[in-house]
């Protein structure tokens, strides 16, 4: 093989090498919308209804509390266009922290004040990552809740 050859070879793998990543994030981008598209999409006013229900009569344990999960949840702030995604082993009661003053402030500012917002929530179990970091990670560039959104890191490490 004549040298120009080794250089040809030694261009081509640094475009592939370049050119991989870029679908790789275009891939895992596809599957958070696709886990996004098919999870339930409510307000926090049907959130609350959800949270509040109950199995049963009087001492039963709201259907919230027995059924809570581990995964992300995406608020979206629908007069801002504004993002945030959080992470959770009790995904339930963290996003009820977020709607009574126990979470992200500047969410419960905007949701206090009318602004108008929808919950979506996925469980990490069958999404397809190995962890809530790195599913969260992943959320959070999709929707750009870090650069044009509440969060204020890109995500935990790990």
């Amino acid at each position: 093989m004549n040298p120009e050859s080794f250089i040809w070879i030694y261009i081509v793998l640094v475009i592939l090498a370049s050119i991989i990543p870029i679908f790789r994030t275009i891939n895992i981008k596809k599957k958070i919308k696709e886990l996004a598209n098919n999870a339930l999409e409510i307000t926090p006013r049907k959130f609350f209804e959800i949270r509040n229900a109950s199995n049963g009569g009087r001492g039963r344990k709201h259907i919230s509390t027995q059924n809570d999960f581990s995964g992300v949840y995406i608020l979206y702030n629908h007069t801002k266009n504004m993002y945030y995604v959080g992470q959770a082993k009790k995904v339930f009661q963290r996003v009820n922290n977020h709607f009574t003053g126990h979470g992200n402030g500047d969410v419960y500012a905007d949701y206090k004040y009318g602004d108008d917002f929808t919950i979506k929530m996925i469980a990490l179990e069958n999404s397809g990552f190995s962890t809530l970091n790195e599913l969260e990670r992943n959320t959070i560039t999709t929707y750009n809740a870090y650069s044009k959104g509440y969060n204020r890191t890109r995500g935990n490490k790990g």
